[in-house]
């Protein structure tokens, strides 16, 4: 009954949630959604950071629940919630830090955003450079996994900007800023190769791609996110939101489904 009230509402009118609170409550209390202890994670966070610059600290790996659940589903359509999350300025900072801290630092910041997002139950898809790929099974709950996302993004910024930043303030290392891009989609998972347990598996669809330009347009410690993740979070966060107004051809992509310009909307807290 759950999926059924969802999907009529998402594709008749997904603006039509807005009605019912109630039922937006329902679906996304149904998988026992975690309370989010912002204080402990920051404390968590000032901890192992501070560890990898004292003593070397090294994180555990994060990626292998996300390997084996698209070796599990390889070549299957699935819907998704993407989020992309980039280290902005991090160019400068090669410039002006030693290589062996740097390296700390970035990979200090990697781990750290890939933990804020299976603790918001997504799966981290793969580092790349300085930013992390992470993504929300909506198979079952577009609903919920929009939020997750969202919230996700908002715990990053607060992560860095009480958790991270403090501690490298005490070696008189400049703060991280992030620009965080969020959309939601169809994508399939595809393998390179024939063998089903060492050839790379990855992500494939539109979706990873539109949120990966989002993400380009966002400013240091902005969240941006697509039309379609903002019909499907909860109404009072819609609120935190207004629609990015773009200057002439700064952004050009359109929805599949309409041919007009997809709408991005950004977070103003």
């Amino acid at each position: 009954m759950t999926s059924n009230i969802e999907s009529k509402m998402s594709s008749d009118n997904p603006d039509s949630k807005k009605n019912t609170p109630d039922v937006i409550d329902r679906l996304l209390e149904q998988k026992g959604e975690k309370v989010i202890d912002s204080e402990t994670m920051i404390i968590e966070t000032q901890k192992r950071v501070w560890g990898a610059l004292k003593k070397g600290y090294e994180y555990t790996g994060v990626t292998n629940d996300s390997e084996k659940f698209l070796r599990e589903n390889v070549f299957k359509k699935i819907n998704i919630v993407v989020l992309y999350v980039d280290l902005v300025g991090s160019t400068t900072m090669t410039l002006e830090m030693p290589a062996e801290k740097l390296a700390t630092i970035i990979s200090s910041f990697s781990q750290e955003m890939a933990s804020v997002i299976r603790y918001h139950n997504g799966l981290v898809l793969k580092f790349v450079g300085d930013a992390v790929i992470g993504y929300f099974n909506a198979n079952e709950n577009t609903l919920l996994a929009s939020d997750n996302a969202v919230t996700c993004a908002k715990s990053m910024i607060t992560i860095i900007e009480k958790g991270i930043n403090p501690i490298l303030n005490q070696y008189d290392y400049p703060d991280l800023m992030v620009k965080i891009g969020v959309d939601y989609g169809q994508s399939i998972i595809v393998r390179y190769g024939s063998n089903e347990a060492t050839s790379h598996v990855d992500l494939m669809g539109p979706v990873m791609n539109i949120a990966s330009k989002i993400q380009g347009m966002a400013k240091p410690n902005q969240i941006l996110i697509g039309q379609d993740v903002y019909q499907r979070i909860h109404p009072k966060t819609q609120k935190n939101f207004s629609e990015k107004i773009w200057e002439e051809h700064e952004w050009k992509y359109r929805s599949r489904l309409t041919g007009e310009v997809y709408k991005v909307y950004e977070y103003k807290g």
